[in-house]
């Protein structure tokens, strides 16, 4: 046993040997590289992180109220968690502005706590669709990590830490902007300690202590160990500058949002008010009676549930979800930006077929729906069960149009075996467009109450032309009513700064006119690179004409009417007549 340890080799011979065959299979453009490489650490060498409050890579001026309004356009019910979240996040978000603006962000304030949320309620009641709404309204970096995927650190398992990691890596590797980041942590219930286990609970109770620091204050390392993407770009950092670089994330003003079914939680609400009973005496409720409960949690009831006092103490807002209902599901289903609707049409859409629902079909869905006993999701499940039959069989037809009735709901097969024998048919066309005519009709009037704001803001005047156009394109590109009407947002200011692009060449103030930028949006494709080749080639015939105004240095501006795009050189030579007149 002992020769045996004698002849081992020690780790620079095995370098060698593993690099001499690397070398041998690869010629040499594989190598070992051993942590020995790396030079110790020195105090005078390390580059350390700015304090965190980049001014420039965070500013944020909404209020409660607006992003309220925002959840409204998406998320059925729920109006009391809608109300929590709002709040909690514009107060933290705005409570950062402020100290960025008065210059105490890097000033350690006694007694700040941070306005982590706790979410609760059942499986399908739009958790994580809000938080994920929130993070795309504010525009933040934002990750979504599973409790369950976890361990303490020293353990096998994901590392808490890597969710800031993650976070970095959604920010483009711009650290400022990743401390203003939102992490959101699902099924955290699952990682409540068991009241009957002994040991250490690396995957419960471990989880959360391994939460504790991230969720308050802590410098999170960004090169780790076992990343070798990140030795590999410290190594290169080390010899191009000789210094070693330690970059590190301040989780300060991240905010931590968790979310959990917590099943058995009203069991122990009920047990704390006296409420709970069993055998012939206790009471049967419905699930809506029982998710009532959920409205009254509080701290003690989650630490009876299985986490320590630390961690729930971290989590200062809880915000309780409610189980949805049959009209709920019809809500949703009949949304304007029911994305469940939505990403059904873009699958039919992919073969070049026209989907729609009679009102009626929505009904029978979302009482199917409900025996699914999943929520919203059960919608999905049970929207996939019906259309599959049709959207196996019609592609390979020349039938180019689907109208899904409360019969077809109800008895899919026999409704494709009807289209496939050709009755019908014509219904289904003529029926589409009839009822592309209703939604059109009340996507003009959304779109102006819903966006209005919005779009003034942006110098967007809303004219009878943008309307239409948006409700066309939200049913043409089955796109919900914001992205449309930031797509145009983005359109129509690539438009005056082509414009303003011109009038510095030429020397001449040039606009156009509402009327002339709507019709320059007509004439595109509707995309900022083909208005972009509309106006170079209504430019293009405006250029000699523009310069030799701009030369003679006429005071004023240059609006371009419609005239002008429909004809620029007829146009451009009449204003030369005007200018240029003896």
């Amino acid at each position: 046993m002992s020769d045996d340890k004698m002849n081992l080799p020690s780790e620079k011979d095995l370098e060698r040997e593993l690099g001499d065959y690397l070398s041998n299979k690869y010629g040499g453009q594989v190598k070992i590289v051993s942590a020995g490489m790396l030079p110790l650490v020195k105090k005078e060498e390390v580059e350390q992180r700015a304090e965190p409050g980049d001014e420039d890579a965070f500013y944020f001026d909404l209020k409660p109220e607006e992003l309220v309004t925002y959840l409204d356009e998406y998320v059925v019910q729920q109006d009391e968690a809608k109300a929590i979240l709002a709040t909690k996040i514009c107060t933290h978000f705005n409570r950062i502005r402020h100290e960025l603006e008065t210059g105490r962000a890097v000033k350690r304030q006694v007694g700040r706590i941070k306005s982590n949320v706790l979410l609760i309620g059942p499986t399908g009641v739009g958790k994580t669709y809000l938080v994920k709404l929130i993070a795309r309204r504010l525009g933040v970096p934002f990750v979504k990590g599973d409790a369950t995927k976890f361990s303490e650190t020293g353990y096998v398992g994901g590392d808490v830490e890597d969710l800031v990691r993650d976070l970095v890596r959604e920010a483009d590797d711009d650290i400022s902007r990743a401390e203003y980041g939102i992490i959101y942590v699902d099924e955290v219930d699952k990682i409540a300690a068991s009241p009957n286990r002994l040991g250490a609970d690396v995957s419960r109770a471990g989880v959360q202590r391994a939460f504790l620091k991230p969720m308050e204050e802590t410098d999170v390392e960004l090169k780790v160990p076992h990343d070798p993407v990140s030795q590999l770009e410290a190594m290169e950092h080390y010899r191009a500058t000789g210094k070693r670089e330690k970059k590190v994330v301040n989780t300060r003003n991240i905010l931590f949002i968790m979310s959990g079914a917590f099943v058995g939680l009203t069991d122990i609400v009920k047990k704390r008010r006296n409420e709970h009973s069993i055998g012939f005496g206790s009471k049967v409720e419905s699930k809506n009676e029982g998710s009532r409960y959920f409205q009254e949690v509080m701290a003690e009831d989650l630490i009876a549930y299985g986490f320590e006092s630390e961690f729930v103490g971290r989590l200062p807002v809880i915000a309780a979800l409610k189980d949805l209902s049959q009209e709920d599901f019809v809500e949703i289903l009949t949304s304007h930006n029911s994305a469940v609707v939505l990403g059904k049409k873009q699958d039919f859409n992919a073969y070049g077929i026209k989907l729609s629902f009679e009102p009626g079909a929505f009904e029978v869905i979302a009482a199917k729906a409900v025996l699914e006993k999943t929520g919203a999701r059960g919608l999905l499940s049970v929207m996939e069960k019906i259309l599959l039959p049709f959207e196996k069989s019609l592609p390979s037809t020349a039938l180019r149009h689907l109208v899904v009735s409360q019969e077809m709901v109800e008895d899919p097969q026999g409704g494709l075996g009807k289209m496939l024998n050709g009755q019908g048919n014509d219904f289904h066309q003529r029926r589409y467009n009839e009822l592309r005519m209703i939604e059109y009709d009340r996507l003009v009037v959304i779109i102006e109450r819903t966006n209005g704001d919005f779009l003034r803001e942006q110098a967007v005047e809303i004219t009878a032309a943008r309307l239409n156009m948006m409700a066309s394109y939200c049913l043409d590109e089955f796109m919900d009513v914001r992205d449309v009407c930031a797509e145009f947002v983005e359109m129509i200011h690539h438009i005056r700064d082509y414009a303003a692009t011109v009038s510095v060449d030429c020397n001449i103030n040039v606009i156009f006119d509402d009327q002339a930028i709507d019709l320059i949006l007509q004439k595109s494709r509707l995309t900022v690179s083909s208005v972009n080749g509309v106006c170079q080639e209504i430019f293009t015939s405006l250029d000699y004409g523009l310069r030799l105004i701009g030369q003679k240095r006429i005071d004023g501006e240059l609006v371009i009417p419609v005239e002008g795009v429909e004809a620029p050189d007829t146009f451009i030579n009449a204003v030369l007549d005007e200018n240029f007149k003896l």
